[in-house]
């Protein structure tokens, strides 16, 4: 009798003991992730997953913290994350984790496997050429690289698609031809293996060589591979300015014919004469959708764009890589017909010169050669007045001296066509940059302010200030939109059960500060991030802590 008291006690203390989690979030206003209405409550997460969602008043946290007043959401996806290397350098990600993000995904065409020795050598003859970002390729798939990167620790979740460049490189180099057959059998089996190691689907890159010299009919190819896998397909298209309609047209065919959702990336009409082109856009991919054609887009938050010198030269002379390209413009003959094509406005390929307006809306990042990073942060128009030269012949001569693409910001885009992209229901948002630090040897050279605001940009300045969307739809765009595209299993919601991806903010308070000017500013009004259920951004400041995973495809097949 005496034990069997005790045991009734024992389960009445269990009963009346309260529930204990690891972490508690209380009384911040949740936005789960659903663009409905948000509603205040705790959280309480135990290890790497959100455990409940409710009144935790009776409960207690090993760690609490007080969101009241505060956002709290699932956190940030960014689309088109070209922190491929700047995470290698600094698995911190401070520039990102400050605005948020919580995964980045790679694979804008160019992705980081699959290597063959050649394509591994060439990576090292441009850190040669760049020291300051130099590392070690201990990886030769895509997978194995997501792997690597995962080993050297990184703050945030890692995802990627497999590069169409990539493929066609590591079979056929940089010659502008189609491949033979077994070239094509065998860069459609790189893509089958790229897709069972968690690629997401295929990326392509339109504008530049030697991604252009791709046909539809090879990328529906590569494209009807990653359909047997769900992935889907993932675009810098052809064009973004003159020929933009057939540019549409053909993402939508590659879709059509190979089976898969597909996505436009940073969706813009570029160039002032092709500003009025966006209702035929958006008519184009309403469309598509209502035929059963999934399209989807994404966007940065900026009127300009930023890609390298090699976007303002005709895509042919590029031909066989950088060594190829450099030799061509030092040839008279070649030259002068180079020059003249920059000059003359063709719908045959992407000339960023031109559809900027001219060199003094053209703004120099990067150099690798010290001797020529004072000319960071100058337009190509005040470069050519110091040298003397015509813009185009100044253009030539950096890539020369330089021996790199050169980092370029080009002002091309509507601002009054941006706050009408971000209002698109189908709309998601990828910064398009690196994640970088106010410190190191991100300080060596200029980049776009998208790479410390766009997420921070979008919160402030467009739903806070200018009101375009409300913060739920938002944080929607943000978070479960992209999940959902992406095919991401227990991600992208605050949602039992999920991964502890939380992002708490003020927002009131979240505002970029990044300028063109001055690009390495964090954005503030971030309070804390997580990412796995490990705290990374605490009162504002980074932890530390590198709890990133390797967030996988559905195609995903986990190895014996």
């Amino acid at each position: 009798m005496k034990n069997l008291i005790q045991f009734i006690f024992l389960i009445i203390l269990a009963a009346c003991k309260p529930d204990t989690y690891d972490i508690i979030i209380r009384q911040g206003t949740i936005y789960d992730g659903s663009g409905n209405n948000p509603y205040v409550a705790d959280i309480g997460i135990n290890a790497d997953t959100l455990a409940v969602i409710g009144d935790l008043r009776q409960a207690k946290g090993k760690t609490e913290i007080n969101a009241k007043g505060l956002a709290v959401s699932p956190g940030f996806i960014n689309m088109l994350s070209w922190a491929t290397e700047s995470l290698i350098i600094d698995g911190n990600s401070q520039s990102d984790i400050r605005q948020g993000v919580t995964l980045e995904v790679f694979g804008e065409g160019w992705s980081m496997g699959p290597l063959n020795d050649k394509m591994k050598s060439d990576m090292r003859e441009a850190m040669r050429r760049n020291p300051d970002w130099k590392y070690d390729i201990d990886w030769t798939t895509l997978g194995e690289y997501l792997e690597s990167l995962h080993r050297r620790g990184v703050a945030p979740n890692i995802a990627s698609f497999v590069g169409a460049t990539t493929v066609r490189i590591h079979e056929i180099g940089h010659a502008k031809r189609p491949p033979s057959k077994e070239e094509m059998e065998r860069m459609k089996n790189l893509v089958r293996q790229a897709m069972e190691e968690g690629a997401l689907g295929v990326g392509s890159s339109l504008i530049y060589a030697p991604a252009n010299y791709a046909s539809t009919e090879e990328l529906i190819e590569l494209c009807k591979v990653a359909a047997q896998y769900g992935g889907m397909y993932i675009t810098h298209m052809r064009s973004e300015g003159n020929a933009i309609f057939e540019a549409v047209q053909e993402t939508i065919r590659i879709a059509r014919e190979a089976g898969l959702p597909a996505e436009i990336y940073h969706l813009k009409m570029a160039g002032q004469a092709n500003w009025w082109k966006l209702d035929s856009v958006i008519s184009m991919i309403q469309q598509a959708n209502r035929d059963g054609v999934k399209i989807t887009t994404d966007m940065y938050t900026y009127t300009a764009g930023a890609t390298g010198l090699d976007a303002s030269m005709p895509p042919w002379v590029q031909e066989g890589g950088m060594k190829e390209w450099i030799k061509r413009i030092q040839n008279p003959a070649i030259r002068k017909q180079v020059l003249a094509e920059m000059r003359t406005p063709s719908n045959n390929w992407e000339n960023l010169l031109l559809m900027a307006g001219g060199p003094d809306r053209v703004l120099l990042l990067d150099f690798a050669n010290d001797s020529l990073k004072r000319f960071i942060g100058k337009t190509l128009a005040e470069v050519a007045e110091i040298h003397g030269k015509s813009p185009e012949e100044t253009a030539l001569d950096l890539v020369i001296a330089d021996s790199t693409r050169v980092g370029t910001a080009y002002f091309m885009m509507s601002e009054e066509n941006v706050k009408r992209q971000i209002a698109l229901p189908f709309m998601s948002f990828g910064s398009d940059a690196e994640s970088g630090a106010t410190e190191g040897v991100f300080l060596k050279s200029n980049t776009h302010p998208r790479a410390y605001g766009n997420f921070a940009r979008l919160l402030g300045k467009y739903v806070r200030d200018e009101q375009v969307i409300p913060l739920r739809e938002a944080i929607r765009r943000l978070t479960s939109l992209p999940a959902s595209n992406l095919k991401i299993q227990k991600r992208g919601w605050l949602k039992p059960g999920y991964f502890a991806d939380v992002v708490i903010f003020d927002p009131e308070k979240i505002q970029d500060h990044a300028t063109f000017e001055k690009p390495h500013q964090y954005s503030t009004g971030v309070v804390h991030v997580f990412v796995n259920g490990v705290q990374v951004l605490k009162n504002g400041e980074h932890t530390g802590a590198r709890p990133g995973r390797v967030v996988r495809g559905p195609g995903w097949r986990k190895p014996e």
